[in-house]
């Protein structure tokens, strides 16, 4: 088959798994508006905010390697068919954790949210990765992150504006008003979760059953693993160390791509913004990750290697987070928010780079990567620690509230520097090493 007739005949399936990952994106990037949402009607603290990001990617802990056994059995589309089902009834379980007004029931649905995007994202990412020559996977992928991060934009503006607004006045009414008054609003506060959730989870749910009826070929990773005299030389994944160094620089990407896009919003407010004004904030890092996305689909890879493009992603993120901690205001917003830039052909580069040449172990590789996405879980709570730690130290020391919250939450941005320097590592030395050196 020629190359223009495999183009053509992967474009539907490419248009299809776009759309999939257009709903990782919406259902993702919600989450920069429900923290400060919860946070107001939960009133909690910053690092008790930060788990609901949490209990969104921990799900990719536990569910990953039980979903690649899951789709070594059914295959890659039913498995997406599920994923999307299980995430259909996590949107429906808002709905009596709004009326509960139960935080734990708020994570909960998140989590089961998590546990179906694990499921689909298990199969949709080795799929795109395999579909086409591995030399253009981040070619693939970076058109993926245009579908995901533009719906993850949508996602964000629409929850933004039906979750955030009137957020600051009803955060002055609660400090002034009676506990039966505060319990009133905070009831009717929640009540604007209802429609938003209705709604995913009737799209949910019909995108399931169609996705059962879409056709996409059964695609499955080549078997180029080294070979003696005729026979494998790799019989385990441990045999491979580039996978367990990508694995590890996903986890921190992840990490830090999602205290790019979760915490700006919070980080608006905490430097004097309203709700108002920064609820657009993630749509800002969001649309700095698509056109660097549009740019690495026309370049990579005839004019930019994959492992060139790390690299550079990987400076730009120590570039940038040094000029949020020397920036105040809405300069360093506008820096947090470059931070999408840094970002965006990360996760594009990292998963070829580590599948190449496993082979066989392909799919059990992809439940680690898909495990690594629990970095997510754990670096934007550390930062949320940060933050209150800080926070306390300051206003002990006599700094009022106000200034001490935005001198807190800009200085922890330094946890993103140590992120992209592992990134560094794997782009410039971790992904050349493909076997343990025998003595």
């Amino acid at each position: 088959m020629s190359n223009t007739s495999k183009v053509k005949s992967n474009l539907v399936p490419i248009l299809i798994i776009g759309g999939m990952f257009s709903i990782f994106g919406f259902v993702t990037w919600i989450n920069g508006a429900l923290i400060p949402f919860m946070k107001t009607l939960n009133e909690l603290t910053e690092a008790q905010a930060y788990l609901v990001a949490s209990a969104s990617y921990i799900s990719f802990v536990v569910m990953a390697l039980p979903a690649s056994y899951l789709i070594s059995k059914i295959g890659y589309k039913n498995g997406m068919s599920l994923g999307l089902l299980i995430m259909a009834l996590g949107a429906l379980v808002f709905i009596p954790a709004a009326d509960a007004r139960t935080y734990w029931l708020f994570l909960l649905a998140i989590f089961i949210q998590g546990v179906g995007m694990t499921v689909c994202q298990t199969a949709a990412n080795p799929y795109i990765t395999i579909l086409g020559p591995i030399e253009s996977g981040a070619k693939r992928m970076a058109i993926m992150g245009i579908a995901n991060k533009v719906a993850g934009a949508l996602g964000s503006l629409i929850f933004g504006a039906l979750l955030l607004s009137g957020i600051d006045e009803v955060k002055e009414k609660l400090a002034t008003v009676s506990s039966g008054e505060k319990g009133a609003l905070l009831d009717t506060m929640a009540d604007s979760v209802h429609t938003p959730y209705y709604v995913m989870a009737t799209v949910l749910f019909i995108l399931a059953l169609l996705i059962r009826q879409a056709p996409l070929p059964h695609v499955e990773a080549e078997d180029v693993e080294d070979t003696t005299s005729g026979k494998s030389t790799k019989t385990s994944i441990f045999q491979f160390p580039h996978l367990w160094l990508g694995v590890f620089a996903l986890f921190v990407y992840v990490g830090a791509e999602v205290i790019a896009g979760d915490t700006i919003i919070s980080y608006g407010m905490s430097l004097g913004f309203t709700g108002e004004e920064a609820k657009y904030f993630t749509t800002y890092t969001l649309m700095a990750m698509v056109v660097t996305y549009a740019l690495g689909a026309l370049l990579i890879p005839n004019y930019l290697k994959q492992g060139t493009a790390l690299k550079l992603s990987a400076l730009l993120g120590i570039v940038f987070s040094v000029c949020i901690l020397l920036t105040t205001g809405f300069t360093s917003v506008l820096f947090v928010a470059a931070l999408g830039i840094a970002n965006a052909l990360v996760w594009p580069a990292i998963w070829p780079l580590t599948l190449d040449g496993l082979g066989k172990f392909t799919k059990t590789a992809s439940a680690l990567l898909i495990m690594a996405i629990s970095g997510g879980a754990i670096i934007p709570p550390l930062y949320g620690r940060l933050v209150d730690a800080q926070k306390a130290e300051l206003i002990a020391q006599g700094i009022e509230t106000v200034e001490a919250t935005t001198t807190a939450a800009t200085s922890s941005y330094w946890i993103l520097i140590p992120c992209y320097t592992i990134i560094l590592f794997f782009a410039v030395w971790g992904h050349k090493i493909k076997s343990w050196k025998k003595k």
